[in-house]
């Protein structure tokens, strides 16, 4: 039997097989995923409601259907700074996630790369670009990777001496997951235009957090994922500049001009379209919510801890997201011991979870290995409070200071 959950908490609109007090835990894992916004949830709805229909129908209500999606596609376009107005339109295609998505860049752009055989990538990419990009060195590729500079970024003097003319791609994120760190993507671009290089960038963290407008970022196409801007999880976007298409590495169906097969969810299109939107409307308000509780909780954990360091703090960051390393402490006995308090948060990146192995983002930094060992991502949400940062403190000092 279903039972309602009784809080104030956004996810109040969803029934869930077991009475769980959601209120008693403070998320602090909005990197991972973050919840649904009750406006979001309300438009699918009424979409789920009316617009069951395959879009790709010829009947009336299969126009319909495509209308509503093509509508969705348009506003996200618009919100995201694409060129929409002429036969130079750029593209958005609808993916399952971001992953789907970076890997319809890389093994798309590597299809058609013809002669050319190099792809590079920096040290500090998120699993699907780098396993993808591990996996492709089995068919020929020679992937190089960049390295990063102690403050997160990558080192745009290293990239220079890696793009040349075999380069088909270079992969680079806009913002790194588990350290929040922004990257000098207009740097990147600079180096790379010259030669002819594409640029793929994995925007996934960053939609709302920082400015992001395709047109003004340069890039060749650019990844990015809904449920990480409190949008439904199974629906993100491979956007590319008009001529820029990668080839499919999905086959079947002639959606999406075959691009990217596969029936499109309208609901979950409407629903990411209006994620953006309502997270946009009070982009200002949320960044300045977002940094004053990061800075709330990094000066409470610092002020009571001598072993906590925060990781990547000399360099621009994401104005949510705090990776803070306890030295002398294993991560994942913290990790345990914070969630049995109430605490909800992570290692690093949701999609590396399973693994036991050393965070690569921070070994690529070059920290030694007391601080990784002992580096846990805190993420922070338009839903948390400063009642929440300020039980976390409370928490997680407490809990330190007896391992």
């Amino acid at each position: 039997m279903f039972q309602q959950i009784t809080s104030n908490h956004p996810l109040d609109t969803f029934n869930h097989p077991t009475k769980i007090d959601l209120m008693s835990s403070v998320y602090l894992d909005n990197n991972a995923t973050t919840a649904i916004h009750p406006e979001v949830a309300q438009a699918m709805f009424e979409c789920f409601q009316h617009g069951f229909v395959n879009p790709e129908s010829q009947h009336l209500l299969g126009r319909e259907a495509r209308r509503t999606l093509e509508a969705a596609r348009e506003q996200l376009g618009a919100l995201l700074g694409l060129h929409q107005a002429d036969v130079h339109a750029d593209h958005l295609f609808f993916t399952s996630g971001g992953t789907e998505a970076n890997n319809l860049a890389l093994q798309g752009y590597q299809q058609d790369a013809e002669q050319k055989r190099r792809l590079v990538i920096s040290g500090i990419e998120h699993p699907s670009i780098s396993t993808t990009a591990a996996w492709l060195t089995s068919l020929g590729v020679d992937v190089q990777t960049v390295n990063t500079l102690s403050n997160g970024q990558v080192d745009c003097d290293h990239l220079k001496t890696l793009v040349n003319k075999d380069t088909f791609l270079v992969a680079a994120m806009l913002a790194n997951n588990e350290t929040g760190v922004l990257q000098p993507l207009e740097a990147v671009i600079e180096i790379c235009e010259p030669m002819g290089v594409p640029v793929h960038v994995d925007a996934v963290q960053a939609i709302g957090k920082t400015d992001v407008h395709f047109q003004n970022l340069g890039a060749t196409s650019m990844a990015i994922s809904a449920h990480k801007v409190h949008g439904p999880r199974g629906v993100g976007a491979l956007i590319t500049k008009h001529g820029a298409v990668p080839r499919p590495i999905l086959h079947g169906g002639f959606q999406q001009a075959a691009i990217r097969p596969g029936t499109e969810s309208v609901a979950l299109a409407v629903g990411f379209a209006k994620a953006v939107e309502v997270y946009l409307e009070k982009k200002d308000e949320h960044r300045k919510q977002l940094l004053s509780m990061r800075t709330k909780l990094e000066s409470g954990v610092l002020e009571q801890l001598d072993c906590a360091i925060v990781i990547g703090d000399d360099g621009p960051r994401m104005p949510h997201t705090s990776n803070i390393a306890f030295q002398g402490r294993d991560r994942q006995a913290v990790l345990m011991a914070l969630d049995i308090a109430g605490i909800c948060c992570s290692t690093g990146s949701a999609c590396a979870s399973g693994s036991s192995e050393p965070s690569p983002t921070l070994v690529a930094m070059g920290l030694d290995e007391q601080t990784i060992e002992g580096a846990l991502r805190f993420s922070l949400g338009i839903f948390n409070s400063d009642a929440d940062v300020e039980n976390a403190i409370k928490q997680i000092c407490a809990v330190v200071s007896v391992l």
